[in-house]
């Protein structure tokens, strides 16, 4: 059930393209339950916890940025941020062969569905596979792996300037101390961020 308020910021926050984020929340709510996705117990939370949270994300990344989302699962937070965000060019990195099933199916409705192309590409495989192939402005994740593992998979694809975003809950601060190390060798620094709802750990 989604609550008026709720609601209303969904509207706020994606526009005209509020069909295909419905349509998504469908998708999470049915297939990726019977997946394996999402628990059960998650469907109540799906706008609040995983759509909206994964959405304002976006308030960290400049205009028109490339962003790669690693270990995407269900999609989360790659295609909220691509529909909440339509100048931004969104890769989905999942290495599970189910996973990417999903997300194919997902965007190909979606797809069918929108009045203009997504801006939305599939990868199949692991963050490592794609160093020295590929950089993006910003590498996002979500429920992945602590921060010090993170940074190693993350820092080799991020373009000049670019800077990695992963949504952490209240272990954020604690998270960059044990990452020192890793964000030293990686030439990063790093700083706890609290957005509306979320907190995220901005390395760049």
């Amino acid at each position: 059930m989604v609550s008026r308020e709720t609601s209303a910021q969904v509207e706020a926050i994606f526009g005209d393209r509020l069909p295909l984020i419905e349509r998504y929340a469908q998708w999470l709510a049915d297939q990726g339950v019977v997946r394996g996705l999402l628990g059960p117990r998650e469907v109540d939370r799906i706008w609040d916890r995983h759509i909206i949270n994964s959405a304002l994300v976006s308030e960290f990344i400049p205009p028109g940025a490339t962003v790669a989302d690693l270990g995407s699962g269900a999609g989360l937070p790659g295609i909220p941020l691509a529909l909440a965000r339509p100048d931004l060019s969104v890769t989905l990195v999942e290495p599970l062969l189910r996973r990417m099933t999903f997300l194919t199916e997902v965007l190909a409705d979606l797809q069918s569905l929108a009045t203009e192309p997504l801006k939305v590409e599939l990868v199949r495989g692991r963050a490592e596979e794609l160093h020295g192939k590929a950089t993006f402005d910003v590498v996002t994740a979500r429920a992945l792996a602590p921060l010090d593992r993170l940074v190693g998979w993350a820092a080799p694809l991020l373009g000049s300037g670019g800077q990695l975003v992963a949504l952490k809950g209240s272990s954020a601060g604690e998270e960059i101390e044990q990452a020192a190390s890793a964000l030293a060798k990686a030439g990063l620094s790093a700083r706890r961020e609290a957005g509306e709802s979320i907190t995220v750990v901005i390395a760049s």
